[in-house]
């Protein structure tokens, strides 16, 4: 019999019923129990994908119900196990709030596989929930192998050990292409992604001590003072941005 995929719960992911809307931080302490490389960025890119649509507290923050960690968990779950983009992943599902209960697709099987063998169940293709290959990057970021090398040359992304690449570098791809098109080539962007490494490094700085601390309620706290941390350098970035955009401008006309 054809090996269907659920992209139902698995051991190790929290489904039971919860006080309230989450908190970004919150959801990914929830799913990092089954998806241990699953990172703020990765949660984000997905929302910017569309997969996933949490609702805003009135000061702008993330707050995910329960639907959306447990439609979160089957996105990654279709990626992991079965190699599905996340077009795919988007087709089969339907936009947020209307899931798809229809089993995913069944996983194809590999080519010279045995006739005989070709139907029988195996184990689910080794991807991580939170990477995609080379070509997929490419295709998604509309950009062709030597933009992406000269990128990679220049560090402003690159892939880990086994080929792949995180989410968040999709997006780091894809921004990068369109301030190509504006003439911003990769050596014009080193200072930008050096800059970036040096914030992490003073949040990360910040919030070691709350990662080491006796108290249990601190050390969970961590997680969610490093992502105040980063919203708030990225909030103040753009608020530089902004202020420098006519830096000749006293008054308001």
């Amino acid at each position: 019999m054809q090996h269907k995929p659920s992209g139902g719960a698995r051991p190790g992911t929290a489904t039971g019923p919860r006080s309230g809307p989450m908190s970004i931080g919150a959801v990914l302490k929830e799913l990092r129990a089954e998806f241990p490389e699953l990172t703020v960025a990765g949660i984000r890119f997905l929302e910017a994908e569309g997969l996933v649509e949490p609702a805003r507290s009135p000061s702008g923050g993330r707050r995910f119900r329960e639907a959306d960690v447990a439609r979160l968990g089957r996105v990654l779950r279709l990626q992991r196990d079965h190699c599905l983009s996340l077009r795919a992943i988007k087709e089969h599902l339907g936009a947020p709030g209307r899931d798809s209960a229809a089993p995913a697709p069944s996983v194809a099987a590999p080519r010279g596989a045995e006739a005989g063998r070709a139907s029988e169940p195996g184990p689910a293709p080794v991807a991580s929930a939170v990477r995609t290959g080379r070509r997929e990057l490419l295709g998604s970021a509309g950009v062709r192998e030597e933009e992406l090398a000269e990128w990679e040359e220049y560090g402003l992304l690159g892939p880990a050990a086994d080929g792949t690449y995180r989410l968040a570098d999709v997006a780091v791809a894809r921004l990068v292409a369109r301030l190509g098109r504006h003439g911003v080539e990769a050596r014009h962007l080193r200072s930008v992604k050096a800059a970036a490494d040096r914030q992490l490094a003073l949040a990360e700085q910040r919030v070691a001590p709350l990662r080491r601390h006796p108290d249990q309620r601190t050390r969970s706290g961590a997680e969610s003072t490093a992502e105040e941390l980063a919203d708030l350098s990225v909030r103040l970035y753009g608020a530089f941005m902004a202020s420098g955009t006519h830096p000749d401008r006293t008054r308001c006309d």
